[in-house]
């Protein structure tokens, strides 16, 4: 299992410590210091679409008009931290946010 998020991000520090409690191996990447390469955005792209994009965050806010009205891909590539997070690979199932949805999910497996 791998989370990605920001370790600053208080979600995913919750949905960290919640996984690495219940499960072992769970690995950790920081999308700011380790940002996603074109093949793995593409395909968090396709399975989540603009929702990959937190356009509620003051990161978003402060990207440039051009920008904002860019694809999901050249946000994320620009600004990693506008990335709604946390997304999470289980296998080859992926999953984004920390909801009680999710939670329930990947705590009972």
């Amino acid at each position: 299992m791998i989370i990605y998020g920001l370790t600053t991000c208080p979600i995913c520090q919750k949905a960290r410590k919640a996984l690495d409690a219940n499960r072992a191996g769970v690995q950790f990447r920081d999308v700011r210091s380790e940002p996603l390469n074109p093949e793995e955005l593409a395909e968090l792209i396709y399975e989540f679409g603009d929702k990959l994009v937190d356009r509620t965050s003051h990161d978003w806010r402060g990207l440039s008009d051009w920008l904002k009205h860019s694809e999901a891909e050249d946000q994320i590539a620009a600004q990693p931290k506008v990335m709604a997070r946390p997304v999470i690979r289980n296998g080859d199932k992926l999953y984004l946010g920390w909801d009680e949805a999710v939670q329930a999910t990947l705590l009972t497996d």
